[in-house]
């Protein structure tokens, strides 16, 4: 693993107050507590339930609507919309069905991440890069085990969509969430060159090259370590669709 300094820190949430509530409210949502049609709390309601301040909670509120996911009639109240599967994002994650699905999106990440990689060797802070550092030994640990380090991933991903200290980045990220890293769709270490854990272990190799390209904020390295990355996932799940039946991909 490649070297570098990270700074002995105590553990802190990377996250806004903001994004802490909306997170919360997000996954009331998703689980069916606030159900599609029905009327979120009101303001000082949540102000209460989350031990935040109005602003705060007009924050969450604002990045939910941002999201697709709820929507505020003036005078009346924000509603949980409809269909969830409706958001402000011209995508519908739903469509995601298909290796060719799949591949159209991780181009998608590739122009996105890329540039926020380079961004984020900018503009990161010691705690950020100590929550990367912190995602890959866990994703390290997770293959050790015998997962397949998912959630992990993802954390990786997300804390350098929180590092451009762009909102926009971190929302679209967070929009996007696990359903587009390839692992959740199929096996695609059956179409390496190299067996499970060993293909696993090299997707990490990658995440610490763009994490010391990020700590020594070094912004062409980082960008270029995220490209090779994504370009290698896209290259892996090309195998795979080669590898399949055509009415399959």
């Amino acid at each position: 693993m490649n070297t570098f300094k990270v700074p002995a820190l105590p553990r802190q949430r990377p996250v806004s107050l903001a994004q802490e509530v909306m997170s919360d409210l997000m996954d009331k949502i998703r689980g069916g507590q606030y159900k599609p049609g029905e009327k979120l709390p009101t303001e000082p309601e949540m102000m209460v339930e989350q031990g935040v301040s109005r602003t705060v909670v007009r924050e969450a509120i604002s990045r939910l609507q941002a999201s697709g996911l709820v929507e505020t009639r003036h005078g009346v109240g924000t509603f949980v919309r409809p269909s969830t599967n409706s958001p402000a994002y011209p995508l519908d994650l739903s469509t995601l069905v298909t290796i060719h699905d799949v591949l159209n999106m991780l181009e998608l990440r590739i122009s996105l991440e890329t540039e926020a990689a380079g961004l984020a060797a900018m503009r990161r802070t010691d705690e950020q890069l100590q929550c990367m550092h912190e995602a890959v030994l866990a994703f390290e640990e997770g293959v050790n085990h015998g997962g397949m380090s998912i959630e992990a991933d993802y954390q990786f991903h997300l804390q350098i969509a929180l590092a451009t200290h762009n909102r926009y980045f971190e929302d679209f990220y967070r929009y996007l969430g696990t359903s587009t890293i390839p692992r959740t769709r199929l096996d695609t270490s059956q179409f390496s060159a190299e067996p499970g854990k060993s293909y696993l272990f090299s997707t990490n190799r990658e995440h610490e090259n763009i994490l010391d390209a990020i700590a020594r904020q070094d912004s062409q390295s980082a960008s270029a370590a995220m490209r090779m990355h994504l370009s290698n996932s896209r290259e892996r799940l090309k195998r795979a669709g080669e590898a399949r039946p055509k009415n399959d991909s």
